[in-house]
């Protein structure tokens, strides 16, 4: 599928999405150029929706099922440039690999992405039933699945691709995760009469220690649902001379597949309640973080921190086609499941949408200095990409 003139066309796609920086909340600029290399490609059409998110578009010469390739365009910061061997957004190319930040989360898997619908509907003439979707994503490293809402709103897809790295494997699960927030409420009290105050810390301090006794479930699969303390915070602060009368403490919880808000929160609950009888001072309260962050377009995106785990069976169709898809395509996938949070949190977790993932390069580039995706990847999951497509739609 890939000739030379391909080769260079989607190293190119690649460099000009690097080459504009993207964090979360301003990704406008890559926008931009995906929405000139959907023009330079032949996609059918494209738009924005009110978080930005860029969907672009080709449809078949038949009505049929839809497809949805998902791939992240914000990334996370970059603190020191100078650490940096090659500038980290100059899509330098050195030994075989492209080098910037975003390269292997995730920019090179979205211009392998947009390659293979183009030249999929090219090489086809458009001769298939359906419709085929490229979504550049906002706001993922902060808010996994959620904005992943308004397009599965907008597109209603029956199939979706997500594309994180996966070492080329055939992904159909992951674990999800939650954000538990546990908050003390004390009495302030001058250092000097600490027997005057109630000392959130201190409250806090015994919660966290039963919180640790505590045993999450285990699925077969997916493993154990981690709880971890994460973060802790008190007020006033800094608290000289005084008595903290507020604490927050905020767990990370690995999710299984079909465990719900209420359900995740009630040993906490139980523990909170069963502490707050034995002691009258202690005024504890356990919920969910809410996150709230601005989009480049002005629109505030929201949301509860709690991202569903999925699993798909290794027999589903759609599992299937994808795996024989990449079989054809010459490339020895395993099943496996991500490690990881995606955006198949919203898909799969909370939509029902048959969900996989496929991605070149490795998990383990992501965030760090002097990020590269190797040249070979990059074609490869191209490829695979277009292996998927062909089986899908039977061609």
């Amino acid at each position: 599928m890939l000739n030379e003139q391909r080769k260079q066309e989607l190293t190119e796609l690649c460099q000009s999405l690097i080459r504009n920086a993207s964090y979360s909340g301003h990704e406008e600029n890559v926008v931009k150029a995906i929405e000139e290399n959907f023009k330079k490609l032949g996609f059918d059409s494209w738009f924005r929706d009110e978080y930005g998110n860029i969907i672009g578009c080709i449809k078949g010469n038949k009505e049929g099922k839809k497809i949805l390739f998902d791939g992240h365009i914000d990334t996370v910061e970059v603190p020191d440039e100078s650490k940096w061997t090659f500038p980290p957004f100059g899509g330098v190319i050195n030994d075989g690999k492209i080098y910037g930040r975003g390269t292997s989360d995730m920019k090179g898997q979205l211009s392998a992405m947009i390659a293979a619908v183009s030249y999929f509907a090219e090489d086809t003439k458009k001769d298939f039933e359906g419709e085929l979707y490229v979504a550049g994503v906002v706001h993922e490293e902060i808010f996994e699945g959620i904005a992943a809402r308004k397009i599965s709103e907008a597109v209603k897809p029956d199939y979706v691709v997500i594309g994180e790295s996966s070492e080329l494997n055939l992904k159909i699960g992951q674990r999800g995760r939650g954000e538990i927030v546990v908050e003390t409420f004390g009495k302030p009290a001058h250092s000097a009469n600490p027997h005057k105050g109630i000392n959130a810390v201190y409250k806090m301090s015994k919660i966290i220690e039963k919180i640790q006794n505590l045993e999450p479930p285990t699925h077969p699969v997916l493993g154990p649902g981690i709880l971890v303390l994460t973060d802790i915070k008190s007020s006033p602060y800094p608290g000289a001379s005084v008595v903290p009368d507020y604490c927050k403490a905020t767990f990370d919880r690995r999710l299984l597949v079909g465990e719900n808000k209420e359900g995740v929160l009630a040993p906490i609950q139980a523990l909170l309640d069963e502490m707050m009888k034995e002691d009258p001072e202690l005024d504890a309260k356990v919920s969910y973080a809410i996150g709230c962050e601005g989009c480049y377009t002005g629109n505030k995106i929201e949301g509860e921190r709690f991202f569903p785990g999925w699993l798909y069976d290794e027999q589903d169709e759609f599992v299937q086609a994808a795996y024989k898809g990449l079989k054809e395509a010459g490339i020895d996938s395993q099943i496996t499941q991500y490690s990881f949070c995606t955006n198949g949190s919203h898909y799969a977790g909370e939509a029902g949408i048959k969900t996989i993932g496929f991605g070149p390069s490795k998990e383990n580039l992501a965030h760090t200095i002097d990020e590269y995706i190797e040249q070979e990847q990059l074609f490869i999951g191209a490829e695979g990409y277009y292996g998927i497509l062909k089986s899908v739609y039977k061609k």
